[in-house]
């Protein structure tokens, strides 16, 4: 690609994820821990200038190429498929018609070869099965070429470096190649490829066995690729041993949580295929699990995407909530440093460990540059506190979350103006600062873009329940006077936020006031959030609801972020038109709270909809086009997938639909109006937790209504049901 256009793309649009070829040739994700994979459908990596394809390892691709070959032709493939869980890759393929080298003709399908790939620790382990279903022995070569180019995941996304680090000289024994690279944060990265059995031919960038087989014979190979750095010891477990370390893996997570299952097969493979992919995506830290943002792009702790992805999913495992607050407390900003945007109490916007974040290349190491992160962490305690009663947890978190709330008054808030602002403070970091974050994303009428300082209406209302859960909080721990003074705080909020942002023309709020204190008043899905942050007055809610319904917004695949018609409209943009699976489902949620029952029902049905078409994976987002009959969601090119708050919509959409909500320190589960699509005539819901109490529910579709019946019950819990 031409370096001066890379240098313009960085140049105008921040950090852009380039793209001058179709990204969309990966067909199978892995992941365990820091560590993940896209392969094609043969389990290779190829260069065929689909960028990212690799084996990355903290931001870094530290495997490049992986191509199985037969002698010197591609294998024909049979299928390749992951197993429930994603965990396990198998891919069955066989010979093409190939001639030996004493001139005998091999026909097709004559050798089936089964390819078995999987994570563990910081390692790809690979299995290759080959049996000769022929009448004759058969010889022939197996080649495997590798490369290790080392890139940081900022390069594979487009952005062009001006000088790297240094390729080490291959270290090559009869089992194992080891590549290596210093990069200019001195920090040495290394790939080591090893073999069960010494290859007949080995160099740098090939390894070649030659094999021979008789009829109705196998013979297996054993292959490790090892990522890790200098000096750091890689112990590597047997095949068998690693197996069984990541079955057990998937089993710990599954424990302790309840299980959804409905009288509809296609929506239980949504939820199946949403659960699988969020396990894969959360990683075991220190403080507990946290959810990685999404794959290839946002492998790691992103705050504002955990916080939500927790959001999503409390009602159903709580653990993660717990785990992302752990985290996040832990890595809440002491002091103030503006390259970084850091703030004392400012809760984490995004941690790389790559080259390029070591070097400050980009300000991402540890980097603060979000608005809403900190009052989204205030509001998850809060919630987590109502579906948990862990006091005790919340005692330890106190500091923190004082902490946080005397940032949003001290920092957030730039001109004591009541409303939380934003401005980048250095030229490096993030122009836009809440979950819309593409430059261009936030703009006038006219199309010309806010300036800064800028107050979103959606942070409003993230400050406004941050308030209303703190006051909550403040209770329980016996601080009357402080809950007292923040549901006044949050009251005058609430006021003060209808008068200055509704825009009675336009039939809902601004997108956001700029540094004149001037609306942006086009028509925008932020204002969703605001019901459901229950900022928004009730004769809003009923506007904006019916608004985000009709045509300008809702495509038939869901509700667009920006409504067609707008200056700025693009159904192809990142932020401007497009349609988020996580963004849909807070709106429907909020709709939900202020009674819009239809509109969530709605919401969940399209996204159903759209799960048929996608293998019931919903991605990062997809274009905005409107729906054409027979024909799926358009795909947006370089979007996530999986990704973690689009993996956990679904929870989060049947929730809001049944209205559901736990009161955990008065043992109580609450049905808001419930309301189920006619698609799903029965839903399960088995192990819902709620204290040290266990109860399994069904639901029954009736018209116009939901039925419910206890199945089981384990401990003091009620079920009310509220019309």
């Amino acid at each position: 690609m031409n370096t001066k256009f890379k240098e313009k793309i960085k140049t105008e649009q921040g950090y852009y994820i380039l793209a001058d070829v179709s990204l969309a040739k990966a067909e199978h994700v892995l992941k365990f821990g820091d560590v993940f994979a896209m392969l094609d459908n043969y389990g290779s990596i190829r260069r065929f200038g689909f960028e990212q394809e690799g084996i990355f390892y903290d931001g870094t691709r530290f495997v490049s190429k992986k191509i199985l070959k037969i002698g010197t032709k591609y294998p024909l493939l049979l299928n390749a498929a992951a197993n429930e869980e994603d965990e396990h890759l198998i891919i069955d393929f066989t010979n093409p018609d190939f001639e030996t080298e004493n001139g005998s003709l091999i026909k097709r399908g004559t050798l089936h070869f089964l390819r078995s790939i999987f994570l563990c620790d910081t390692s790809c382990y690979e299995r290759i099965c080959i049996t000769n279903h022929g009448i004759e022995n058969i010889g022939f070569s197996l080649n495997i070429e590798i490369e290790a180019d080392y890139e940081d995941i900022f390069e594979v996304r487009g952005i062009k470096r001006e000088k790297r680090g240094a390729y080490n000289d291959p270290i090559i024994t009869d089992k194992d190649v080891i590549h290596s690279y210093t990069g200019l944060d001195n920090i040495t990265r290394v790939t080591k490829f090893s073999f069960d059995q010494p290859a007949t031919s080995i160099k740098a960038n090939k390894v070649i066995f030659q094999l021979q087989l008789e009829p109705n014979h196998t013979k297996e190979i054993y292959f490790t690729i090892s990522c890790r750095y200098e000096h750091t010891a890689v112990s590597l477990p047997a095949w068998s041993v690693a197996h069984n370390k990541i079955r057990e893996k998937c089993t710990d997570l599954k424990a302790g949580r309840c299980t959804i299952e409905t009288s509809n097969n296609q929506f239980n493979h949504w939820i199946t295929r949403s659960t699988s992919d969020l396990f894969m995506l959360l990683t075991e830290t220190n403080y507990g699990l946290y959810p990685y943002a999404g794959i290839p792009w946002f492998n790691t702790i992103f705050g504002r995407d955990g916080l939500i992805t927790a959001m999503e999913t409390l009602w159903i495992y709580p653990d993660i909530s717990k785990g992302v607050l752990c985290y996040l407390a832990a890595h809440q900003a002491k002091k103030s440093d503006p390259l970084h945007e850091a703030e004392p109490g400012k809760i984490l916007h995004e941690q790389r460990k790559s080259e390029m974040a070591n070097l400050g290349e980009v300000p991402f190491g540890q980097y603060y540059g979000s608005i809403d992160s900190t009052p989204l962490f205030l509001m998850l305690a809060g919630m987590y506190y109502q579906r948990t009663a862990d006091i005790e947890f919340i005692t330890h978190l106190w500091p923190c979350l004082e902490a946080a709330l005397n940032w949003m008054k001290q920092y957030g808030d730039m001109d004591n103006d009541d409303f939380l602002e934003y401005h980048r403070k250095e030229r490096v970091g993030l122009v836009q600062q809440g979950w819309k974050d593409s430059d261009d994303s936030i703009f006038h009428k006219d199309g010309s873009l806010a300036q800064a300082p800028i107050s979103l209406c959606e942070v409003q209302g993230y400050a406004y329940q941050a308030k209303i859960q703190m006051a909550h909080l403040a209770r329980a721990l016996d601080k009357i006077e402080m809950a007292d003074s923040l549901e006044s705080q949050a009251a005058k909020l609430k006021e003060q936020f209808n008068r200055m942002f509704w825009l009675e023309d336009l039939g809902t709020y601004a997108l956001a006031l700029d540094g004149r204190k001037q609306p942006c008043a086009v028509q925008t899905s932020n204002p969703g959030h605001c019901l459901f942050s229950g900022i928004a007055s009730e004769s809003a809610a009923e506007k904006i609801s019916r608004l985000l319904t009709d045509d300008a917004f809702f495509s038939g695949w869901g509700i667009r972020t920006v409504a067609d018609g707008e200056l700025r409209y693009n159904p192809m943009s990142y932020h401007n038109g497009s349609i988020w699976p996580h963004d849909n489902a807070l709106i429907a949620t909020g709709m939900s709270r202020y009674g819009y029952k239809e509109e969530s029902i709605k919401i969940l049905k399209s996204f159903f909809d759209a799960s048929k078409f996608v293998d019931f994976r919903l991605p990062e987002l997809f274009c905005g086009f409107k729906r054409r009959k027979g024909e799926g969601p358009t795909l947006y090119p370089v979007a996530c997938n999986p990704q973690a708050w689009a993996s956990a919509s679904v929870f989060m959409l049947l929730q809001a639909c049944l209205g559901l909500e736990i009161d955990c320190k008065n043992n109580l589960i609450f049905f808001n109006n419930p309301i189920l699509p006619e698609s799903l005539h029965e839903t399960k819901i088995t192990d819902l937790r709620v204290g040290n109490s266990i109860i399994d529910i069904i639901l029954h579709c009736h018209y116009n209504d939901v039925g419910i019946n206890i199945t089981k019950k384990q401990g003091d819990i009620e079920v009310l049901i509220r019309k």
